[in-house]
């Protein structure tokens, strides 16, 4: 849907993240109303710059926010390098962190009057997730926290079977875009997706009817 909305329809990629990501934020303020602060944990491909959105949103609505990108900066996709560029100019805590220690480290210090936000991988992953990720995501699953929050998917679940990996993400409440992920309505991924709320990323009816459609 991205690809057909950019190419066909001249939407540029970073608009539909802006808009993924501010409909996401709606979504969870919603879901959690007495909460105002969040620990943001992102990996470097788009689901990354979702995040990144929803970081800025909440910050803008005097959330206590703060973002650990877990990789290497050189990897961010180019949608992804601009809205974490933003970020780093505001008052928000942001890290960007490749060792695997220091993000468990990080992750470590969430307390349960935070909001944790896993958008460490996306829809394209399929497998199993590397070591260093696998101990990133069993940090998520150990912190204190208000909340778990997936974005688009729990990082280390296979969308389109529903199968889990060697580590995926527990997640309280899923946001996904544009529709419910096929794998989603598995028996092996409901332990790990939660709640399944879907955000609209702003590409137009015919696209998502024919994308379906084919589905």
């Amino acid at each position: 849907m991205d690809r057909i909305a950019t190419e066909r329809y001249g939407i540029p990629g970073i608009v539909l993240m802006e808009n993924a990501g501010c409909n996401a934020t709606r979504i969870i303020r919603a879901a959690y109303p007495s909460t105002r602060s969040a620990l943001v944990v992102c990996g470097t491909g788009n689901n990354g710059g979702d995040a990144c959105v929803i970081a800025r949103h909440l910050c803008n609505a005097r959330w206590s926010v703060r973002v650990l990108v877990a990789g290497d900066r050189s990897r961010m996709t180019p949608d992804t390098a601009t809205n974490f560029g933003i970020v780093e100019k505001m008052t928000l805590e942001q890290h960007v962190v490749a060792e695997e220690r220091e993000q468990v480290a990080i992750i470590g210090s969430c307390s349960h009057e935070n909001l944790l936000i896993d958008a460490v991988l996306g829809t394209g992953f399929t497998g199993d997730v590397r070591q260093s990720t696998a101990s990133l995501i069993d940090a998520i699953n150990a912190a204190k926290k208000t909340a778990t929050v997936a974005i688009d998917v729990p990082s280390g679940l296979d969308c389109d079977t529903g199968k889990p990996s060697n580590a995926t993400v527990r997640a309280d409440l899923t946001i996904t875009f544009v529709a419910a992920k096929v794998g989603f309505s598995s028996p092996s991924a409901k332990a790990y997706v939660g709640k399944v709320e879907v955000a609209d990323i702003g590409a137009p009816r015919e696209i998502v009817e024919e994308v379906l459609c084919d589905g």
